[in-house]
């Protein structure tokens, strides 16, 4: 089984860049996008015309902002459309799939670059993300959790560490964070596998950062520990383009 999770920046942007024939030669099970900034009803075309997959949206109230589409062949057991919190939800940041041998979340984090406010929002967000995983692991569901976390664990997961541990994204409070999501037992997958450093998923648009490779680690997949033995591989799909993001490929037996 192939799962990929893929930041698109913007899904309408990215349909006049080849996704879809992309997407069709890729051919994975499931697929997760984040960031789309569209509803449905704005999205003309092939994508709404993908017979082989179920296609489940989560657009957020404000316009061209947020929001995150799951493609999947199999119909999951059982979605939910966010955590269940207003405050949260009405940005269409998660949606949750459960499937027989595994529950996966497709989950767009917020940034907290803009103001004070957002970076409280970030981190509040991160707070109630690790309760409702809890309470599904509790329930005896193995979670895939994968997207965009908007922040760099380790030094070796950004191009510039030194410089930026006073901005967003790489802030001691955000690291610590991702520090206690591992301690409750969610295996970093592409680490799992890839020790090696340079190996990014985001660059910024300006400074030819793609080309020389000045990037950050910020998409993952996590897994819960009864789920890594049948992970075979996580891959930074670093060749495909359209957005400032590559996507990663999970592979499972």
């Amino acid at each position: 089984m192939e799962i990929v999770t893929f930041n698109v920046n913007g899904l309408r942007a990215i349909l006049k860049k080849d996704f879809m024939n992309w997407f069709k030669s890729q051919n994975p099970d499931i697929l997760c996008l984040q960031e789309i900034k569209s509803t449905k009803e704005q999205v003309k075309g092939d994508i709404l015309e993908t017979e082989d997959y179920n296609a489940y949206w989560n657009s957020a109230e404000r316009p061209g902002y947020s929001g995150v589409i799951t493609f999947s062949r199999e119909s999951p057991i059982d979605i939910q459309f966010g955590l269940g919190i207003d405050r949260f939800d009405k940005e269409g940041r998660l949606i949750k799939t459960k499937f027989t041998d595994f529950t996966l979340i497709n989950v767009y984090f917020p940034n907290g670059k803009m103001s004070a406010e957002r970076l409280k929002f970030k981190l509040d967000y991160y707070d109630a993300f690790l309760e409702f995983s809890e309470n599904l692991k509790k329930n005896g569901e193995e979670l895939i959790i994968t997207g965009d976390f908007n922040t760099a664990h380790k030094e070796i997961d950004l191009a510039n560490p030194k410089e930026n541990e006073k901005y967003s994204g790489f802030l001691p409070i955000e690291r610590e964070w991702i520090d206690k999501f591992v301690s409750y037992g969610y295996i970093d997958t592409f680490r799992h596998f890839h020790p090696d450093p340079e190996q990014y998923t985001w660059w910024t648009y300006r400074f030819k950062a793609r080309e020389r490779n000045i990037g950050w680690r910020i998409d993952y997949f996590f897994v819960t520990e009864g789920l890594i033995d049948k992970v075979q591989d996580s891959t930074i799909l670093k060749d495909v383009y359209g957005s400032d993001h590559a996507p990663i490929l999970l592979r499972l037996k």
